[in-house]
């Protein structure tokens, strides 16, 4: 097949985005830009800016890094009027469908030098999304480093709002979030359930850059890293899994993940707690761990996605207290969450039919005697989840049914974990026929040399 130019690859590009309902948009430099934006902004808020309004928002918005312009993206400007105070969303992440989306090409800016950018999505007159183009045969790498050009010598003002970029040589596609310093280790390929990659651009256009998908990806599937202040887009395999734990909650069954070490399962479990911390459908999220585990390096991880958010004290009474508070999300140890509910029931009593979520980490470990029976019996109207990534018989008994799976060998293909030689013995479980052969294709448990 023959290659297409860049040209061509933008119009066959803009006219898919434009058949998923997209609004094309002729913009042609930062002052069509900022025009742009003030009426996408009027029609997002249902209302009209003066021009000295107008620029007080944009001076709102100059300020900060990448990072803080992603905290102003998901929040509300104060623009204090004669008779009121209107408050200016720029984003709605909870019904993402009703934002607005356009696309514009080859929009040039002025810095160091001036550039002209190939593809680039706009929300509610803001430009989150840039794609770069190269005809194929030409390595992603090369659109890879064109944009850490740009970031250098053009991106600035409204172009720091970038959330994702998309680079594409049409046969070859892979997404990453925007920040200061960008790592082309951090790229990723879109996939489908069943984690085959969705290479070809066109595909990758119906399927991430669908304007729904897309802005329920910057709305819940990127996190903001308050330790390292960058952003973080979750992984497609990651985004699947809190796809099933919110659906399971919502058909109020449980079940368990199955994510190999080394995948990011602390970044999917935080994101499916985050998420379901904001539906006022749920009372208390918790996230419990061993106490073994609970050491510095959780504790840290945790509180990088949400200050403060981990409690590592043995202070039972904090934790009825946190029960008691208004903060949804808890995360605790299975034994101080075993003490509260065996040794304090009484002060808890008002609280044992809340609608809860229990989140279980490592959940193949300390989750099968009396702690969990105790817990899960106390509470009388809860769903739990286990997250592991080595599944044995408990698991599937104590948990139910597995609701999403990413192995160590979809790891090793991904390039994600370095390929080990496991010897042969394979664990004996106590699971149907069927249960134990899945297990048995797909994980082989180490075994010492001669055992």
């Amino acid at each position: 097949m023959a290659s297409q130019s860049e040209a061509a690859l933008e119009n066959n590009l803009i006219k898919t985005l434009v058949d998923g309902g997209y609004e094309q948009v002729l913009i042609k430099d930062e002052k069509e830009l900022e025009s742009n934006f003030k009426q996408q902004l009027e029609r997002f808020n249902n209302t009209t800016f003066t021009d000295d309004e107008f620029k007080k928002i944009l001076i709102h918005l100059e300020g900060g890094s990448i990072f803080e312009k992603a905290k102003k993206l998901r929040d509300q400007y104060e623009l204090s009027r004669e008779d009121e105070t209107f408050y200016v969303k720029f984003l709605n992440k909870k019904e993402w469908c009703k934002n607005i989306f356009q696309v514009a090409n080859q929009i040039t800016m002025e810095g160091t030098y001036k550039n002209r950018y190939d593809v680039t999505i706009l929300i509610n007159g803001l430009p989150l999304v840039q794609i770069e183009l190269k005809k194929s045969g030409v390595e992603l790498k090369q659109a890879f480093n064109q944009i850490k050009r740009y970031q250098l010598h053009s991106y600035h003002n409204l172009f720091n709002y970038i959330q994702i970029f998309v680079v594409s040589n049409s046969v070859n596609t892979k997404y990453f979030a925007n920040n200061e310093d960008l790592n082309f280790n951090f790229t990723f390929f879109w996939k489908d359930k069943n984690n085959n990659n969705i290479n070809n651009l066109e595909d990758f256009a119906t399927t991430f850059l669908e304007k729904c998908h897309l802005s329920k990806m910057i709305s819940q599937y990127i996190v903001l890293n308050e330790t390292k202040k960058s952003l973080m887009v979750l992984r497609a395999y990651q985004y699947y899994a809190v796809e099933a734990i919110l659906e399971s909650v919502s058909n109020k069954s449980n079940g368990y993940v199955w994510h190999t070490t080394g995948s990011g399962k602390t970044l999917t479990s935080f994101k499916a707690c985050q998420i379901l911390t904001s539906r006022e459908d749920i009372d208390k999220v918790m996230f419990i761990v061993d106490r073994n585990d609970l050491d510095y390096q959780t504790t840290k991880e945790f509180n990088s996605f949400s200050a403060g958010a981990v409690d590592g004290t043995d202070n039972t009474n904090a934790l009825i207290k946190q029960l008691k508070g208004k903060n949804k999300l808890i995360i605790t140890t299975i034994q101080k969450l075993h003490r509260a509910v065996k040794g304090k029931a009484k002060q808890l009593e008002n609280y044992r039919n809340l609608r809860m979520i229990l989140m279980f980490d490592e959940c193949h470990r300390s989750q099968f005697g009396d702690m969990h029976k105790d817990i899960t019996n106390f509470f009388t109207n809860i769903n739990y989840y286990g997250f592991t990534g080595t599944p044995i018989a408990e698991t599937y008994q104590t948990f139910g049914d597995e609701i999403d799976r990413y192995t160590m060998d979809q790891s090793v293909a991904d390039g994600l974990t370095v390929p080990i030689k496991y010897h042969p013995r394979i664990a004996k479980v106590l699971l149907d026929e069927n249960k134990i052969k899945e297990i048995e294709n797909y994980y082989k448990l180490c075994a010492d040399e001669g055992a």
